[in-house]
Parts: C-alpha cells; sequence; structure tokens
C-alpha cells in the first residue's frame, strides 16, 4: 500500500518531468499511465509558455519490482505523443522553505534580461531563494511576480528599491500571506494620479494666471514650499471668477490612462477605494460620483454671490491631513491600517504613502520615490493591480462577465 502525501517525509519518490510540444489530455494522460502504479500524487506544477509544456509530478515510489515498469511505461507514453519524460528518483517532499516569504512584483516597459538577472541576483544576495516565478500581465507592461522564501520583507524591499532605481524598473515587495486576499482600501491622491491634471492650474487658466500657479504648484510637490501657504497664495488669485466655471473645469478634467479600469476592478474585488486631495471638493465630489468612489475629501473653494472670493473654507487637506483622512476612511471602512493602499505622486503625499500598509508612488517627484515603499513610474495607473497580484487575464475576464 502506499503512503500518503503526509507521509513522504522520508520515503522514496519520484520525480516525473514531462515536457514538449503541449495538446489537450497530456496532464490527463500522465497521471491515466501512474494510476495503474497505485502512486500517490504528493506535488504538481505544469507551466505552458508559447504552446511548450513543462509538467512536473512529484509522486510516491510504487511497489517494489515494478519501479522499471513504471519507468518503461512512461517513456514509452510520453514518445507517443512525441514529449520528452525524465524521472528522478529521490526522498520526500520539497525541501521546507526558509523562514520569511514575500511577493515580489516586477513592472519593465519592457522588461529585459538584464534587468532581471539584476532582480534576481539581489534576491540571492539578501538570502532569498526564489521559489517560484509567473506573469501577471503582457501589456501596457510586462509585470512578473516572484515568490521568495528565505528573507524578511522589509530588507528585501530596501534592497530592491536599491536595485530598481539603478536599472530602471519598478519593484514592489510585499509580505506573503492570507492578509493579501482580504478586503483592502485603496486611497489615492487625485491632481497628477488619479487625474492628470493640477485643478489648481485648470482654474487658474480661466483666471489669466496659469504660469504663476503653476510655477508655485511645482515647488510645493517637491516639498520647498510650505502646502498651505502655497494653497493660499494660488487661491487669493482666482478671486473674482465667476462660480460658472466650476463645471468647465470639471469637464476639462482628463483621467490618467488606467484609472477607470484600477476603480472598477477594485470595486469588483469588494475593495473600497476613496481620494484625498489638496484640490477642491467642487471637483472630487463630481469624480467621487461619476466613479463610484466610497470616500472622498478635498478643500473647499469658497463661493459668495456667485463668485470665487479667493479663498478656502474648512479644514486644509495637505500632508498631514491626507494621512489624518486615510486613517479617518480606514476606520470608516472597518480595514486595518495595514490592509489600506496609498497612491500619491507629490510630497504632500508622503505622510499617508509611509501610514498605508503599502504606499505606491506613481509617476513621482524623486524625493517621494525614495521615500514611499515603492514606484510605478509607467504611466498607466491600472499597473497598481499587479502589485496586488492581480493578473492582467483576471481584469479582462471580470470585463467580460
Amino acid at each position: 500500500m502506499s503512503a500518503s502525501p503526509s507521509q513522504t517525509s522520508d520515503v522514496p519518490t519520484l520525480l516525473v518531468k514531462i515536457f514538449g510540444k503541449d495538446r489537450p489530455g497530456i496532464t490527463a494522460g500522465l497521471f491515466d499511465t501512474l494510476a495503474a502504479y497505485s502512486v500517490d500524487v504528493v506535488d504538481i506544477e505544469q507551466v505552458v509558455t508559447r504552446g511548450r509544456i513543462v509538467l512536473c509530478a512529484l509522486v510516491t515510489h510504487p511497489t517494489a519490482g515494478t519501479d522499471g515498469e513504471l519507468r518503461a511505461t512512461v517513456h514509452s507514453w510520453a514518445e507517443s505523443l512525441k514529449l520528452q519524460a525524465e524521472i528522478l528518483s529521490g526522498t520526500g517532499d520539497n525541501r521546507p522553505r526558509g523562514s520569511g516569504r514575500s511577493h515580489v512584483t516586477v513592472l519593465g516597459h519592457p522588461l529585459t534580461a538584464e534587468s532581471t538577472a539584476a532582480i534576481a541576483a539581489r534576491i540571492t544576495a539578501t538570502g532569498g531563494n526564489i521559489d517560484r516565478i509567473f506573469r501577471l500581465a503582457k501589456y501596457p507592461v510586462t509585470a512578473v511576480e516572484f515568490a521568495v522564501s528565505g528573507t524578511a520583507t522589509e530588507p528585501l524591499r530596501t534592497a530592491l528599491a536599491t536595485a530598481a532605481a539603478q536599472i530602471g524598473v519598478d519593484v514592489a515587495v510585499v509580505s506573503a500571506g492570507l492578509h493579501r486576499r482580504a478586503q483592502r482600501l485603496v486611497v489615492m491622491d487625485v491632481d497628477s494620479t488619479l487625474i492628470q491634471d493640477e485643478v489648481i492650474e485648470l482654474f487658474a487658466a480661466h483666471a489669466g494666471c496659469e504660469a504663476e500657479v503653476a510655477e508655485v504648484t511645482e515647488r510645493a510637490m517637491r516639498g520647498e514650499l510650505d502646502f498651505e501657504q502655497s494653497l493660499h497664495a494660488r487661491v487669493a488669485l482666482l478671486a473674482g471668477l465667476d462660480a460658472s466655471v466650476v463645471d468647465k473645469v470639471r469637464s476639462e478634467v482628463r483621467l490618467t490612462p488606467g484609472a477607470r479600469t484600477l476603480i472598477r476592478t477594485l470595486k469588483r474585488l469588494g475593495y473600497q477605494v476613496g481620494v484625498v486631495s489638496g484640490g477642491f471638493t467642487q471637483v472630487t465630489d463630481d469624480l467621487r460620483e461619476r466613479l463610484g468612489l466610497d470616500f472622498a475629501s478635498a478643500n473647499t473653494l469658497e463661493i459668495v454671490d456667485g463668485k470665487l472670493t479667493g479663498r478656502v473654507t474648512g479644514e486644509i487637506v495637505d500632508r498631514a491631513g491626507k494621512a489624518r483622512l486615510l486613517r479617518r476612511f480606514a476606520a470608516e471602512a472597518g480595514v486595518p491600517l495595514a490592509q489600506t493602499v496609498a497612491i500619491g505622486d507629490g510630497a504632500n503625499d508622503l505622510d499617508m504613502l509611509n501610514a498605508a500598509g503599502l504606499g505606491v508612488a506613481f509617476c513621482a517627484k524623486p524625493v517621494v520615490r525614495q521615500a514611499a515603499h515603492t514606484a510605478v513610474n509607467v504611466p498607466f495607473l491600472d499597473a497598481v493591480l499587479y502589485l496586488l497580484g492581480i493578473t492582467r487575464e483576471e481584469v479582462e475576464a471580470a470585463d467580460l462577465a
């Protein structure tokens, strides 16, 4: 009687490897062949790449005296299908994986052999072992995920962040575990993240002071100016604009490529999605309604007698305010802070990015890329889905449902 898979730690086992041109029925055919020898399945791995299959089956050793017959039968079956077979004797199951497990997601546009080698070498240098690699997406970027064991997540993240900056790819490192499949809250900045524009510059264009406002905005996003002071200075330049300009600005807002796909997919997965903005509720409230967002918070332009006064009302949403709102949204959503994802591009997003379980710098300023957990430098917002382990095929399947 053969041993059960749970009893194979020190008993003889066979690794059966089949490779060649893929076609229907190969997996069923191999196990039909093995079934004649009453073996139990310990492990299976199958990969098909460009029409070529690699099928590995780890099984318990057959009864005494039938090993040679099993080998001959498997080889004969494989040859009949013009496949190649290799059978290796050994003991037990796969070796135990080291403590500390992480998912390493690499985004390339394109992903070169050189950059892949560099990432793999850096994983090895930290003491990690690559247990599995698979592709998440082939467009608009190439995204692959490495399952890594044997090293802690934080030092691995630090090491790979340095490598990523040197070789020009995006790398995200998150710890493995059930939490990755749990419900999450995703909170995004708006200007130059969810949308391609800076909303205050759209207002400024109607006031004839766009260049002046843009210069102050850029300095604030680089962290060179206090955000609240710069906000008041820029808004003051809008004094006297007719309130009808709000509808015009709303119509001018351009979503970032992939924004709708990101939000639609997250909502289908049961995630909650929100935005926080140093911009204005006159725009974020409209985005919340259009995109079905769960949360939205921003500054509010004061309007009196149908005119912008050049002032904002209420609590200022600045760098600290964004982190505070992330915590508030998480509490309202019933999601632990460790299960939150924050996405932003400017210096005033840093507190939020660092407070979140995963902070993503999206097409961000250098100071933000260096401080965030990970960076996405390709201009497609839905690339963030790959950092969460969601494949392009899953996104497309959901869209067809």
